[in-house]
């Protein structure tokens, strides 16, 4: 994906990550297919299409595309001729996943280090609880922290929440009145829903239970049942009630607002640390991922984005003599 230049003639394999049927101003169809390998992502365009002849196609098949790759507006597309599926004998699906950037091995073994260094035993306990969910723990290391935005690969969970908790660590240090215990932990559980509100096999999309729940929901049902084990491991020792409120709290105020998704919004020191590292981590990585991954080489600005609702500067590139 990464070496298509314009002008470029198609005939490969993809994986379609995204299906829409628009309308153009004649109120003519047209399909609008975001086509994905592990190398990188291209819009695909194919102009007068009905939706009988695109019913078949869904989000996760695996196609074969043919087209030619133009130039627009800054950045590359595809003109699609032709669309369809593929018989499963023909691709291997290693060759579509985009792979974490870190050894997720080296990131679990982080934030193994860094909950085992909270100080209260209690709440150590609950953290351990959490990383002592073999499941849990290997469908933390797989899932993505997304579909489309930050993160979204398998493995990007596990690496967004390791690089919260370094900052975490970090902050606690020059902001010594701020609970530590509570805010690794936060990081932790923050987005530890997304376990079951994603899949990723082979696409990243919402499950039923991710749509009709979120994953703040699910995180607080994850909290409540890993209370209960860890009360057990206690020998029936209840984790202080003020701890729990907080946690719980910056579970569902982590977005930071309402019109973000909060139900809450953040009413703790600790809760508004996360919710700004949280950001921080996410919008960082979506721009450092989209000047990285631009196919534009030789472009000193990324194509607009409208997620972020701009373009964004990648440098000076120097004019060939």
């Amino acid at each position: 994906m990464k070496e298509l230049q314009d002008g470029d003639t198609v005939n490969e394999i993809f994986l379609l990550a995204d299906k829409q049927l628009r309308a153009n101003r004649n109120a003519d169809l047209y399909l609008l297919a975001t086509l994905r390998d592990r190398t990188g992502v291209i819009s695909g365009l194919m102009w007068n299409v009905s939706e009988e002849a695109m019913q078949h196609l869904s989000a996760g098949d695996m196609v074969r595309v043919k087209g030619k790759v133009q130039l627009y507006q800054g950045g590359l597309q595809m003109i699609v001729n032709f669309i369809d599926h593929v018989p499963d004998s023909s691709w291997n699906a290693e060759d579509f996943e985009v792979q974490a950037q870190n050894n997720v091995g080296d990131l679990l073994d982080r934030l193994r280090e860094l909950l085992g260094s909270i100080n209260s035993e209690h709440l150590r306990v609950l953290g351990e609880c959490f990383l002592n969910d073999e499941k849990l723990v290997n469908d933390l290391c797989s899932a993505p922290a997304g579909i489309k935005a930050h993160h979204a690969y398998h493995g990007g969970l596990i690496e967004h929440v390791v690089s919260m908790a370094e900052v975490a660590n970090r902050l606690c240090d020059h902001y010594p009145t701020l609970n530590r215990d509570l805010l690794l932990l936060g990081v932790l559980m923050h987005d530890l829903g997304k376990v079951r509100e994603l899949s990723w096999d082979p696409t990243l999309a919402y499950t039923d239970e991710g749509q009709l729940l979120g994953h703040m929901n699910i995180a607080i049902e994850i909290l409540n049942e890993k209370l209960l084990l860890a009360r057990a491991e206690l020998g029936g020792a209840e984790i202080d009630e003020e701890d729990v409120l907080r946690l719980k709290h910056m579970i569902l105020s982590h977005h930071g607002t309402l019109e973000f998704g909060s139900p809450r919004l953040p009413m703790t020191p600790e809760a508004i640390v996360l919710h700004y590292i949280d950001n921080i981590d996410a919008k960082l990585h979506e721009f450092t991922r989209a000047i990285e991954d631009d196919m534009n080489k030789d472009a000193s600005w990324t194509p607009f984005n409208p997620r972020i609702d701009r373009k964004l500067f990648k440098g000076l590139r120097k004019k060939s003599e």
